[in-house]
């Protein structure tokens, strides 16, 4: 039992490099600039929360080792965001509420990203946005861009094979080509 803790995981090598490729797509200036997302922590959590669930979505899509990859890139954006809050400062007793928190917003905004994206719903994928990313209780014009955004990722992984995942480059939908 204690040797787990000491095992290391043997996809470690490529989830960082996904962890990477995802955390670069996330942190796209163009996301900040023209989309109006709030270049703080926050506005990070929502972007980096973004674009982990749509690779994970596609990812649990995908024949094996992809089910596995989902969940060990998951794991692995709670570590980094963990490390993060302990770079921040936040004291050794307060981490664990704060992954707490962490943990149930990522779920919320899973549950209601994935359900707009199953639907086709875009009205319903730009109000959830719109309150998570923008703390605006009505659709407005940059979450609706961000839904199209999100959308035309989602569309354009969704034809990229397991291998691609594997070997990388993942490639990437620039966000400047969405009007």
């Amino acid at each position: 039992m204690i040797f787990k803790l000491f095992r290391r995981n043997p996809n470690e090598a490529l989830i960082d490099r996904l962890h990477g490729e995802i955390m670069a797509q996330a942190r796209n200036p163009v996301l900040f600039t023209d989309y109006g997302v709030s270049d703080t922590p926050e506005g990070r959590f929502e972007m980096v929360a973004l674009h982990v669930l749509m690779a994970v979505r596609r990812l649990n899509a995908l024949p094996s080792p992809g089910p596995d990859l989902a969940q060990d890139l998951t794991d692995a954006m709670f570590q980094h965001f963990e490390i993060a809050f302990r770079e921040m400062g936040v004291s050794d007793t307060t981490v664990p509420k704060r992954m707490k928190k962490f943990a149930s917003s990522w779920l919320g905004r899973a549950r209601a990203y994935g359900g707009a994206l199953d639907a086709g719903d875009g009205e319903a994928l730009s109000q959830a946005l719109s309150r998570n990313v923008y703390g605006e209780d009505k659709i407005i014009p940059q979450a609706s861009r961000l839904a199209r955004y999100i959308e035309a990722v989602g569309a354009f992984w969704s034809s990229v094979p397991v291998d691609v995942f594997l070997s990388g480059p993942l490639p990437a939908v620039a966000p400047e080509t969405i009007t």
